[in-house]
């Protein structure tokens, strides 16, 4: 099998999403452990926004219509869910002022 730079690269692209992903999940693992109870840390979704733009990269790249669709359907909801983190401690700084 003889790879070109591009086929290495996209595959590094490909790869470093799958491992954003693993990294989101063993974060909410040892986050949860730590407080004895399941909860999602702010990582997790930082984590999931990274792993969705570069598997949306790679997606975009392969030309693979269904990977896309659903690759960019969870960059919106990840990112979403930081705009709702970032609101409620904004509040709470305000009140804490």
């Amino acid at each position: 099998m003889n790879l070109t730079l591009s086929d290495v690269v996209i595959l590094a692209i490909g790869f470093s999403g799958q491992a954003m992903f693993f990294m989101r999940f063993f974060v909410q693992w040892l986050y949860s452990e730590k407080h004895r109870r399941s909860m999602i840390p702010t990582a997790f979704w930082y984590f999931s926004l990274a792993g969705s733009v570069l598997l949306l990269t790679y997606a975009i790249i392969k030309k693979d219509p269904v990977f896309i669709v659903g690759q960019s359907t969870g960059f919106i909801i990840y990112t979403r869910n930081l705009v709702l983190i970032r609101r409620e401690q904004q509040k709470k700084w305000a009140t804490a002022e």
